[in-house]
């Protein structure tokens, strides 16, 4: 018989929240000199994103560099506005995860993210501030599917291997959880990462 899970951790981009950095992208590209796709690949596909998320760029240096490289003319605060505000929530996993917490499961959150996404969504979505914990990857120095992030969330959730059920929506991230033996779901639709909640015996 498989083993219970003991907690639930969730990655949040694409899980619980969706986003599109096309947003803020369309934002920038009115106020400084680059085009969209230049603004794309400097925000989105070049190493400075990944920089910041893990962690080392403070949010006010990864500002000075956008400004530099984009020549936006806009300040640090309207700046942390467009960059947080690229996200819409995804309803019945937000409802997934109020039911377990219902339920008395413990919940996590495990996010590469930064600094100003977070700001951003713990004003604007209260449920966030109702998980057990949280593993945020600028805040470790680690970005998923490095080991040591994941050998963080096994230390704040006081747990291991199949006592973990991991929700993610990036293979190479629930691979990284299956290989320590956690019961790494890969998320795809609602339904069907509920069912397979349900299928391990969350749900009743």
């Amino acid at each position: 018989m498989a083993r219970l899970p003991e907690v639930v951790v969730f990655d949040l981009g694409k899980v619980l929240l969706d986003f599109d950095y096309g947003i803020v992208v369309g934002k920038l590209a009115s106020r400084g000199r680059l085009s969209m796709p230049e603004l794309k690949r400097l925000l989105v596909e070049s190493p400075l994103l990944p920089s910041y998320e893990r962690g080392e760029l403070t949010s006010r240096q990864f500002f000075d560099v956008v400004q530099r490289e984009t020549g936006f003319d806009g300040g640090f605060e309207e700046f942390s506005g467009y960059f947080g505000n690229i996200f819409s929530p995804i309803p019945p996993m937000v409802a997934l995860q109020a039911e377990l917490r219902g339920r008395g499961v413990p919940t996590f959150i495990f996010s590469n993210t930064n600094d100003l996404a977070i700001e951003y969504v713990r004003r604007a979505y209260p449920f966030f501030g109702g998980f057990d914990g949280y593993v945020l990857s600028y805040e470790h120095g680690s970005m998923k599917p490095d080991a040591p992030l994941y050998a963080v969330v096994e230390r704040v959730t006081g747990r291991r291997e199949a006592a973990i059920l991991y929700l993610d929506d990036r293979p190479e991230n629930v691979e990284a959880g299956a290989a320590r033996g956690w019961q790494a779901v890969m998320h795809t639709d609602p339904a069907e990462t509920r069912s397979r909640v349900q299928a391990a015996g969350l749900l009743g």
